[in-house]
């Protein structure tokens, strides 16, 4: 299966669009900063892809809907910032992406087959309102229109190509990643995150490919995990982890932008900023994983190998770093697009 040839690949999209950005810029020493970090945290096992299971929200490896849990979790992953009146959707006291796992665990403990693919073919938009409803005094959580058309969409895909779950598409990939991801995009359309910039096909794939790295890190690089190519997978563009590298220095915004944020106007889908803050944020990752790579072999005591660190570990740090350091990081804006894709 191939893609559209005129279409680049989130890591090509991403080294593309740093060079002729224009809003967006790279710092080098706050990189290094973040290599040094990833390093340190990888060597002290906080970071690891163990780290998955260990959330009460996850599914364990051994639950046998596993990898259907997680392909209806990614599959509703996307937009969870509050509007302007300043409420979160919240699940069980979790916002964003908890909130929604939050959610998924409930309807399975309720019995609500979510995971099953017939069910998610004919889901009602009344049927996911309840299923994602939100605690009391929290916000609703937006797009809901988008997210029953996502579902019903993936159901009859699944129904009419891979015996009713994502388990085929894995199996169908013989543990290849950059098959999956070729798979994803071009089967399911919801998946297809792309735009364009320079007159240039560009992809960033974000939902996709955390789907495929919360495979991996779910099942710890192995059985229906193992994937013997992980690396060809990039960092995960949102709105939250260019929020961490604005923090740590590792990209600048220019005055217009910022300005421009900090107010909080929203971009448009496909704006040339959206493009640039995401693409920019491809590629700084790409060079925190070199900058870690040569850290890590540089180190005469490490005891790690440089395939130890890669873009969705990364990823994982800065996303973590962003939960765990909210407050510290709220005066930092973030761009704010109402999207599927993200």
């Amino acid at each position: 299966m191939e893609l559209n040839r005129s279409v680049l690949k989130p890591r090509e999209s991403g080294k593309l669009i740093s060079i002729h950005a224009t809003d967006v810029s790279m710092v080098d020493d706050g990189i290094d900063k973040i290599a040094q970090e990833i390093v340190k945290n990888l060597e002290n096992g906080k970071l690891s892809p163990n780290n998955f299971s260990q959330s009460s929200y996850h599914p364990k490896p051994d639950d046998p809907r596993a990898v259907d849990w997680i392909f209806v979790i990614d599959t509703l992953n996307f937009c969870f910032w509050n509007s302007a009146d300043g409420k979160k959707w919240k699940v069980d006291g979790q916002s964003g992406y908890f909130g929604l796992c939050a959610a998924i665990k409930r309807a399975l403990e309720d019995g609500i087959p979510i995971t099953d693919s017939s069910f998610l073919s004919k889901i009602s938009q009344d049927q996911l309102k309840h299923i994602l409803r939100e605690d009391e005094n929290s916000g609703e959580v937006p797009l809901l229109e988008e997210r029953v058309k996502n579902l019903n969409e993936v159901g009859k895909v699944l129904l009419a190509k891979y015996k009713g779950t994502f388990l085929e598409c894995i199996k169908s990939c013989n543990n290849s990643s950059e098959s999956l991801l070729k798979l994803i995009v071009e089967d399911f359309e919801c998946y297809r995150d792309e735009a364009t910039y320079q007159n240039q096909k560009v992809s960033f794939y974000k939902r996709a490919q955390i789907l495929i790295g919360d495979v991996w890190a779910c099942f710890q690089g192995r059985g229906i995990g193992a994937f013997n190519d992980i690396e060809y997978i990039t960092m995960f563009p949102d709105y939250r982890v260019p929020q961490v590298l604005l923090h740590f220095n590792a990209i600048k915004y220019s005055e217009k932008l910022l300005d421009k944020l900090s107010s909080g106007e929203y971009l448009e889908v496909g704006c040339n900023e959206e493009i640039e803050i995401r693409g920019c944020s491809i590629e700084v990752v790409e060079r925190v994983v070199r900058a870690a790579r040569i850290l890590i072999a540089e180190s005469a005591h490490a005891k790690l190998k440089k395939s130890d660190c890669n873009s969705i570990l990364v990823d994982h740090y800065l996303w973590d770093y962003r939960r765990k350091h909210a407050n510290e990081l709220e005066h930092l804006p973030y761009h704010k697009v109402r999207t599927i894709y993200y």
